[in-house]
């Protein structure tokens, strides 16, 4: 059986704070939320290994990267630490078929921004309160054995209206105790990469530990995975059919005008 590549990527910045609030995170994930996700994620299908901001290059250094074909992405207050040049490779390896889960308060990394071109902001409330999440979309992969309805008993509120593009595929809407509503699971194509942002994941909560919401994580892995570009296509290629018209340039020296791009050059920052 072919493995899908997985990393699952996370700041790891709460659960190293001191005082009673990291002491309180270590109680729910001890090693850190990428370590429990890729402990309860494991599947036979999947090759997951975990990086944090911490790590050398991140933990993503280019030949971990260039073979991964999923990248989850959690991050929260240290959004500003990531270098854009990895935010650029990201970028391309999203578009050349890379997927992309981001979760919880991801919606506002770098990466996240980068491939909506969007601010993609939110309301947002802490208060431990009910969320009951909806399946809008059943016949989506990532709702797979889902049920139609589900609750989480403590989530802090992500509410509208959320600052993303109109082209997203709505499969989960929450509404919150406190009466906000938010389009939680939200499915985008960007070239031939596919992004899931699904939202519950608060690091103070145990939300991580709820079967469904892993049922919801491991679904959209493997849905954005598997996709690849066709070989590239040379940028001058030879005419389909004859050309009868005179080209009036054909004894003017063009050498200069036309400066061939290479691939990264093709890239621009939102």
């Amino acid at each position: 059986m072919k493995k899908t590549k997985v990393v699952i990527w996370n700041e790891f910045v709460h659960e190293r704070e001191a005082g009673a609030a990291g002491d309180y995170i270590r109680t729910i994930y001890p090693e850190g939320i990428h370590t429990f996700l890729a402990e309860k994620l494991a599947a036979d299908d999947l090759e997951i290994r975990t990086a944090t901001l911490q790590d050398p290059e991140y933990g993503l250094p280019e030949p971990i990267l260039n073979e991964t074909e999923v990248l989850v992405w959690w991050g929260h207050c240290a959004h500003d630490q990531i270098d854009d040049s990895l935010v650029d490779k990201l970028q391309q390896r999203i578009l050349a078929g890379m997927g992309l889960v981001v979760l919880h308060s991801g919606h506002y990394s770098k990466i996240f921004r980068r491939m909506m071109g969007t601010s993609c902001r939110l309301r947002w409330r802490e208060i431990g309160e009910k969320e009951r999440l909806w399946v809008v979309d059943p016949a989506h992969p990532v709702s797979a054995g889902i049920p139609e309805t589900f609750t989480l008993p403590h989530s802090e509120m992500y509410g509208e209206p959320f600052g993303v593009p109109d082209d997203g595929k709505i499969v989960f809407q929450s509404w919150y105790e406190g009466g906000n509503v938010m389009r939680s699971g939200i499915a985008f194509r960007r070239g031939a990469g596919k992004i899931f942002y699904f939202s519950p994941g608060h690091e103070t909560y145990p939300i991580y530990h709820d079967a469904v919401i892993l049922r919801v994580i491991g679904n959209a892995i493997r849905w954005a995975a598997g996709t690849t570009l066709p070989p590239r296509i040379t940028p001058q290629p030879e005419p389909l059919e004859r050309v009868m018209t005179e080209n009036p340039l054909k004894n003017l020296d063009t050498s200069g005008l036309h400066a061939v791009k290479t691939p990264q050059q093709t890239f621009t920052k939102n």
